[in-house]
């Protein structure tokens, strides 16, 4: 049994292609890495029975390919438990996670992976019978309906197809669509194949006012959006497939910027506005939300994280750690006027009996020291003492001038 500590380089909260690329990615660059799942690993791909667009995988299924994710992280040493994310605080340099059963967790870096969930459109009779008829994933209940009719809402991708999945078990499907006859949302391919399916019906300009039961789903009561008029339909089971929202309601009080709907907006490497937090996959303000973009993800945070908690060992050993005070020199590293001033600063520095630790930042690698001190221009030097900000130097390229303002 694998032991599971406290204290991690990285913890993934969730676990889905995402959340597992980024754990590949941790765990192969020798990174103490925690991933910390609510459901199942994988996420919603697990709903996906049959994936033909994953780059060298003519046809694989999500539960499969998802395992096999799982185990290749498991080979670099990556530690997996199953538990709910409910309270963090990103105000320290150590980054804490305390979960619903209780245990609290510590990390240099976080990649938040936490997914979406289905989207309720809350209108009468459904969370009431929730799990008595009303249900959000055809792989977990299609096979409850054996025989019944059975109501879809939603014209998109996962609508479609999963009210194609559900064909194989019950009687009839029928399909509530918002747009006129013969519009759907899905792609091209599913909705030929949906056209094509004697078990599926569709009722088209309409929309479902109320699920109709008692204990369980007894029908639906659908109103057409062109009359306004009402009408019912009986039916035993309700699949709504009406849009996702993010899972991210745990990171209201975090300081992690998210917009009106909860996603959070990351730049390139998958930063947030907080340091050392990366966002991946479907949570994240992005354009494409698919397995091979969500693995994309995870592996540029990854690598983000690796350098980041890089940055941050780098600056407690030579800064922090440091007996004598600190000359933080930010420079580039390619540009002559750069390279010169860090010889006249060394060479100043000798003429002092090396009084000072010169560290030097090549900006174009190491972008979160520059970012924390707010350095916007090169050569520039910092006179720290444990880490706190003494002054700033004018950087002269004057022997005497910069001797001056070090003594």
């Amino acid at each position: 049994m694998v032991d599971i500590t406290n204290n991690y380089d990285l913890i993934i909260i969730g676990g889905g292609p995402a959340g597992l690329t980024a754990a590949i990615y941790g765990g192969r660059a020798r990174l103490k890495t925690l991933v910390i799942n609510k459901g199942t690993l994988g996420g919603q791909v697990n709903a996906t029975r049959e994936i033909v667009n994953y780059p060298g995988f003519i046809q694989t299924s999500g539960p499969g390919l998802m395992k096999m994710f799982k185990t290749h992280a498991e080979t670099f040493g990556v530690q997996f438990m199953k538990d709910e994310v409910n309270d963090v605080d990103f105000s320290q340099e150590e980054k804490m996670i305390r979960t619903k059963k209780g245990k609290e967790f510590s990390a240099k870096a976080v990649v938040i992976a936490c997914g979406c969930e289905p989207r309720l459109l809350n209108i009468p009779g459904e969370k009431k019978l929730r799990g008595s008829g009303v249900a959000y994933c055809a792989t977990c209940d299609a096979e409850f309906f054996e025989g019944e009719d059975v109501v879809v809402v939603g014209s998109g991708d996962q609508a479609i197809e999963e009210g194609i999945y559900i064909t194989k078990f019950a009687k009839k499907v029928t399909v509530i669509v918002l747009h006129d006859e013969g519009i759907l949302d899905c792609n091209k391919i599913s909705a030929e194949k949906a056209f094509q399916n004697d078990k599926m019906e569709f009722i088209w300009s309409s929309t479902i006012e109320e699920v109709l039961g008692k204990d369980n789903v007894e029908g639906v009561k659908i109103k057409n959006l062109i009359t306004g008029e009402s009408s019912e339909l009986i039916c035993q089971g309700v699949f709504f497939f009406v849009g996702m929202v993010p899972s991210t309601h745990f990171l209201k009080e975090s300081g992690v910027e998210m917009d009106q709907r909860g996603y959070i907006p990351v730049n390139d490497l998958m930063e947030t506005n907080v340091e050392g937090v990366h966002a991946v996959g479907d949570n994240r303000v992005k354009y494409l939300r698919q397995v091979v973009s969500a693995a994309g993800d995870g592996a540029t945070a990854a690598v983000a994280a690796e350098r980041y908690i890089e940055e941050l060992n780098s600056f407690n050993i030579n800064i922090l750690e440091s007996d004598k005070k600190v000359l933080l020199l930010f420079l580039d590293a390619l540009n002559n006027k750069s390279l010169e001033f860090s010889t006249l600063l060394e060479k100043v520095n000798r003429e002092l009996d090396e009084r000072y630790k010169v560290v030097k930042v090549d900006m174009a690698t190491k972008k979160n020291q520059a970012k924390k001190y707010r350095i916007e221009n090169v050569p520039s030097v910092l006179v720290l003492d444990k880490g706190q900000e003494i002054k700033r130097l004018q950087c002269s390229f004057n022997n005497e001038n910069l001797k001056s303002q070090l003594i």
